[in-house]
């Protein structure tokens, strides 16, 4: 006869094995008193009642108060970025030179690009943490929707032209996702960008 050497198989496998621990876990639990099963973090029963520290007419008013804090502010941002802006080209703001010199570096004599750099330069400016941010949330989303609207106006014109319209749906997923992150993390902050950027939300 042909006789192979085969291990001889225990009755208890891993998987039963494991499943006897679980329920010796379980019934050990049960004995002290406690669910079978332990309770996931932060769980929350079904059965609390939700208690809203503010009625709907109190939020109402306070969001009003918020936004129009907000105006406030933006507004005031407006009048000291428009009071010490010259709007020269080659950022050559600030510096002292005659008025036929000043009326060559005007920005009228620009190109579009300079034009559009500067509306961006200036709309960042107005959300800025502090002097030089470039990288905060509410900076990266008045950067891409000036970038949007600039794609948006040639999408008017080239209709055809179907790598900016996949490059202009990038840009939509990029602030959208953003703008998530704000409302998460800060949500005054997101707020205030919404409402003065015009955005649906």
């Amino acid at each position: 006869h042909f006789f192979v050497n085969k291990q001889p198989r225990h009755k208890m496998t891993k998987t039963k094995q494991r499943q006897r621990d679980k329920m010796i876990e379980r019934e050990r639990r049960v004995a002290r008193g406690l669910p079978a099963k332990p309770r996931p973090p932060k769980y929350i029963p079904k059965d609390l009642p939700v208690i809203n520290a503010m009625t709907r007419q109190e939020r109402d008013d306070e969001s009003k108060r918020f936004d129009a804090a907000a105006a406030e502010e933006m507004k005031a941002n407006i009048v000291a970025q428009s009071e010490k802006e010259e709007n020269l080209r080659f950022h050559f703001d600030g510096l002292v030179m005659s008025d036929r010199v000043r009326r060559v570096f005007d920005l009228k004599n620009g190109s579009q690009r300079e034009i559009v750099a500067l509306q961006k330069r200036r709309g960042m400016e107005l959300f800025q943490l502090r002097e030089g941010d470039t990288g905060s949330s509410a900076v990266q989303v008045v950067a891409l929707t000036t970038r949007i609207q600039q794609l948006q106006t040639h999408m008017a014109k080239h209709h055809k032209d179907k790598s900016t319209k996949r490059g202009l749906d990038a840009l939509f997923v990029r602030r959208r996702k953003v703008l998530d992150y704000m409302e998460r993390k800060d949500f005054e902050s997101y707020r205030k960008v919404v409402k003065s950027l015009g955005l649906v939300r």
